[in-house]
């Protein structure tokens, strides 16, 4: 199975991969096609459409609190023409319009932090999901391969039965093994088409001729990962830093709401005539907070501050262990499928070679020779699942540390 090749080293700083592909340069990813596939995802596109509309809320939230109010009056009393013009403008007193700016702009790095990770887990997803259609395309290759070669082996079968060199049960065995084979022709195909639309869900215009990323597998060199260098990483992981944004949004909040409790001035003036004198007026209002003084609201949001502080704290932790997690999944997947490519070097090829001579020759039963082609089948599959399942934990381990974009990124260039 092949896929894509990154080469992580000692230099990278937080937020950066430092890769190199192993690959000719006609069969480099296009990051362009990728990043265009993803960004027309639908949770993409709404994610979009959030992060617009908070910012602008940002850009609202920069404007003045209290518009002006004009007011005008009008009455006739007996012969005269009462009549007044006035203005009011309440005062921002506690300077709220600052405090609301700051909540906004907490709010506009949260949406922005959640979309970058939404960004991410969809490529992750495409890319599990090609390495998922790739093993699929070869399952389905050997299963057909397998099918072939017991449909051309039922032929030779029944001839050197009429020639007795072969027995009727050598017949029957391979017509059960053929029938059954058959099963497992369809199930790799119904696997492999399920796969192909898989793929295609999160990448609509991807067609199975596509290149999307070069045709070697990922190479990463963990051991050159340091705790620290993992460490930072943790803490610019957009999942952490929208969930950091959320609290420092929800204290934003509490500040908001304390401010709220307290009342803002308004200063007005007036002018007008009464029947043939002029009118000058000068008015101030302040509301009294006396019968609810709202401090039960401004605790209520200082406590679900608290609230966010610890779902921060909560993210943080299991991110680090996801961290952890996805590393020793990581690397042993990656010695075991190791292990796998140095046994199996050569070996696929020379031992069908060989159990064909064997059989040809009489050295070997029908019997045996049907159970060693179906070990060597379920040794090659066996084979695939590995690879891909050390792929995968490429990918998911490129997901945790939050450098899937990045990886992308520099594996283009």
């Amino acid at each position: 199975m092949t896929f894509f090749s990154v080469k992580l080293t000692a230099v990278v700083i937080a937020a950066s991969l430092s890769v190199s592909a192993f690959a000719n340069q006609k069969e480099k990813a296009s990051d362009s096609w990728l990043v265009q596939q993803i960004n027309k995802h639908p949770d993409i596109v709404a994610a979009q459409g959030t992060m617009d509309a908070v910012f602008s809320q940002v850009q609202g939230s920069k404007k003045a609190l209290y518009n002006p109010e004009l007011a005008t009056g009008y009455e006739r009393e007996g012969d005269a023409n009462n009549f007044e013009v006035g203005i009011s403008q309440t005062i921002d007193w506690w300077d709220k319009r600052e405090a609301k700016e700051q909540q906004a702009n907490f709010n506009l790095t949260q949406v922005s932090k959640a979309f970058s990770a939404l960004q991410q887990e969809k490529t992750s997803l495409a890319l599990q999901a090609l390495i998922s259609y790739k093993a699929a395309k070869e399952q389905a290759a050997i299963a057909y391969k397998q099918e072939q070669q017991l449909t051309t082996l039922l032929d030779i079968v029944q001839q050197r039965q009429q020639t007795g060199d072969l027995g009727q049960v050598d017949v029957e065995l391979t017509y059960l093994s053929l029938s059954q084979i058959l099963n497992n022709t369809a199930l790799a195909q119904v696997t492999l088409k399920q796969a192909i639309v898989q793929v295609k869900e999160l990448l609509p215009d991807w067609t199975e001729d596509r290149k999307v990323l070069p045709t070697q597998g990922i190479a990463l060199n963990t051991d050159n990962v340091s705790q620290l260098m993992q460490q930072e990483w943790l803490n610019v992981h957009p999942t952490v830093l929208s969930a950091k944004a959320q609290w420092q949004s929800s204290k934003a909040q509490a500040q908001v709401v304390l401010l709220n409790t307290k009342a803002d001035p308004t200063f007005g003036i007036r002018a007008g005539k009464v029947d043939q004198d002029s009118l000058i007026g000068l008015d101030f209002s302040m509301p009294l907070n006396i019968r609810n003084d709202f401090s039960d609201i401004a605790r209520a949001a200082s406590q679900f501050a608290n609230a966010a502080e610890s779902n921060y704290r909560s993210v943080l932790r299991k991110q680090k262990f996801a961290i952890t997690a996805s590393k020793q999944t990581l690397l042993a997947y990656q010695k075991n499928y190791l292990r796998w490519v140095k046994l199996m070097q050569g070996r696929g090829k020379r031992s069908e070679d060989l159990l064909t001579k064997q059989w040809q020759s009489g050295d070997m039963s029908t019997t045996q020779y049907l159970l060693a082609l179906q070990q060597r089948a379920e040794g090659l599959n066996a084979g695939i699942e590995l690879k891909s399942q050390y792929r995968l934990s490429q990918i998911d381990w490129l997901l945790q540390v939050g450098q899937v974009n990045q990886a992308i990124k520099q594996l283009s260039r």
